[in-house]
């Protein structure tokens, strides 16, 4: 008879065996499960980009009966592939799915799911909710819902394809290119124009909204739809605030995933303080801007209200876009004439100092935003431990960083000398015959547009020559880094000129604010300037050469303002070749995304060499 501690050894032995086939059992059925997660995840992308693209046709071209029922048919399907990787996720990888979502991907999950209720339960005929029944049965939520998951489930798509190691550089250029490339297309279906175009005239228009510039060789307020501007004032706002934006906040927010690499590389582009600060720094952009846009519509409404002989409707369509076209930089305009309108010139200059405000918000810089809600946070908790009695938080004793200081002091100063001269020396000129209160106010308004607006009140082709260069010279400038503004932007230009006054007067150290400004940010400002040089003589010359027929001086207008994505011209956009516009449209996405970032990321990081070379020194007089 065999020992019982024998048989408990042998049944402890069998027990061991059977755990361990068991677990290899849920192991591969583990990886098979994530393999079946990952091909419906890769099928969810195809369908949100397929989602977007059968929207396109059916808002953008004149569809039959049979093409609307074809397009409605796919949705479907797109429909069912959402709810499958909805249920799939749920079912077998709960545990995942709840630790990686956060409370609102539960929300758009909901949603989709609820859309399969026509599927499960057919409308009743006496519902108990009327309203309710309505609204979950019709196309607006259906879209609505498969909306919100397509866009979540495309950002999350790009924000994976960020832990591949892509160049940041490359990734922000390349996701620049990628709307252009869209705009344009989306400009040329029927129902965007009530003229049809051709593709130079909309790749060109796409460009300069993307990269929010203002020129344009058509007549925004002629040309295009409803649908045309809506999708104009999308890709402005898309351009100000930058693709990565809206598709980390997608990602980030309503999936609460991401791998560290992403996070990191997120917290580099959006100047957050830490990871976790990441979606706090999103939200705050997003908010303020939104906000923003909003309180300028309402202002910019009741400015007009009644005064320009149009309907409601058109009243609130410009209100919105013109507040979205003033924050964002962008300088386009739906009304007849822009912003030189007698109706608006000679009747109404409350719009200028509206635009003014928005403008100066768009183009003195994110950073600056961020910085200035961190300073308000910890001025509201010192206040609130001082009435608590409760000890202050000495650690951060400078509320705003040196980069906000320099950006305030140089923005402002520019500002002011610009408003001065430009009164003095057009007074007499092209604000001849307008009451000293408008005199002041087309002066305040027109050294804030070349900073990187575009609006066009007074006809620039009427300055004088002189007015022409400091308009230039402001053109050139721009406004604040990080901000929807171009140029080589303020922050470079207080950098260089406090080398130059560091070098005159002997100093070896570059210091300003009782802050050391350091030797790369200085190198950096000094490239940034060199390639400015250089890239506007190349574009100068390429134009001249190109148009020979046209006048000097509008050519060099015109290059510098697509250049430094500013939108101001002296009339001859619209009667450009295809080639000058097509080298415009490169001149304005470089503006943009910015030299000195495209070409790190196209030559990549290179180490110092280890070698060392004794110094020398060349005659720099």
């Amino acid at each position: 008879m065999m020992h019982p501690y024998t048989q408990m050894a042998i049944l402890r032995h069998k027990v061991r065996i059977l755990s361990q086939k068991f677990n290899r059992l849920i192991h591969r059925s583990m990886n098979v499960v994530k393999l079946g997660s990952s091909l419906l995840e890769i099928l969810a992308f195809i369908a949100a980009v397929g989602f977007a693209i059968c929207v396109v046709i059916l808002g953008g071209y004149k569809n039959s009966e049979t093409e609307i029922l074809s397009l409605q048919h796919w949705i479907r399907v797109i429909q069912g592939i959402f709810i499958a990787n909805i249920l799939y996720s749920l079912v077998l990888r709960f545990r995942y799915t709840v630790h990686q979502s956060r409370i609102f991907k539960w929300i758009i999950d909901i949603a989709v799911l609820v859309t399969a209720l026509p599927w499960i339960y057919p409308r009743p005929e006496h519902p108990w909710i009327p309203f309710l029944d309505t609204f979950l049965y019709s196309n607006i939520f259906l879209y609505t819902a498969l909306g919100a998951y397509a866009a979540q489930t495309i950002s999350i798509g790009i924000i994976k394809c960020i832990g591949k190691r892509t160049n940041p550089s490359l990734l922000l250029s390349g996701s620049f290119l990628v709307f252009i490339i869209i705009g344009s297309f989306m400009l040329m279906l029927p129902e965007s124009t009530y003229i049809p175009i051709d593709y130079t005239d909309a790749l060109f228009v796409s460009t300069s909204a993307v990269c929010i510039t203002g020129l344009t060789p058509v007549d925004v307020s002629l040309t295009l739809t409803p649908l045309g501007i809506g999708i104009l004032l999308v890709l402005m706002q898309i351009g100000a605030l930058g693709v990565m934006t809206f598709t980390s906040f997608f990602a980030l927010f309503f999936s609460g995933g991401g791998s560290i690499y992403n996070q990191l590389l997120l917290k580099d582009i959006f100047y957050s303080k830490s990871m976790n600060a990441l979606v706090p720094t999103l939200l705050y952009i997003l908010g303020f801007t939104v906000t923003v846009e909003i309180i300028g519509a309402v202002a910019v409404y009741f400015s007009i209200a009644g005064t320009l002989g149009s309907t409601i409707y058109e009243e609130i369509t410009f209100s919105i876009f013109h507040s979205v076209s003033s924050f964002c930089n962008a300088g386009f305009s739906i009304l007849p004439d822009g912003m030189s309108n007698p109706l608006l010139l000679y009747g109404n200059i409350s719009i200028y100092w509206i635009t003014t405000v928005m403008i100066i918000a768009g183009a003195i810089g994110f950073p600056i935003l961020v910085n200035f809600k961190d300073a308000i946070v910890t001025s509201i908790k010192r206040i609130w431990l001082r009435i608590h009695g409760s000890k202050e938080d000495t650690r951060n004793v400078h509320q705003y960083s040196m980069n906000t200081k320099i950006v305030l002091v140089t923005f402002f100063a520019l500002f002011f000398i610009g408003a001065v001269l430009f009164w003095i020396l057009e007074r007499n000129n092209s604000l001849g015959g307008m009451t000293l209160t408008e005199q002041i106010t087309q002066s305040v308004f027109n050294s804030a547009v070349p900073r990187s607006a575009g609006f066009s009140s007074v006809n620039p082709a009427g300055f004088l020559n002189v007015t022409i260069v400091i308009i230039l010279v402001l053109m050139w400038i721009g406004g604040a880094s990080q901000s929807t503004a171009g140029g080589v932007k303020v922050n470079t230009f207080a950098a260089i000129l406090l080398n130059l006054r560091a070098i005159i007067t002997g100093r070896s150290k570059i210091s300003t604010f009782r802050r050391n400004i350091s030797v790369f940010s200085i190198r950096r400002a000094n490239a940034v300037v060199t390639l400015s040089v250089l890239s506007y003589i190349f574009y100068s010359v390429t134009l001249l050469l190109l148009e020979p027929d046209l006048p000097t001086k509008a050519l060099l207008f015109e290059a510098s303002s697509a250049l430094f994505t500013v939108g101001s011209s002296l009339g001859v956009t619209d009667q450009l070749g295809s080639a000058s516009e097509v080298l415009l449209c490169t001149a304005m996405f470089l503006g943009r995304v910015g030299i000195i970032s495209l070409l790190v990321g196209l030559a990549g990081r290179r180490h110092d060499c280890e070698a060392y070379y004794p110094s020398g020194n060349i005659i720099i007089n």
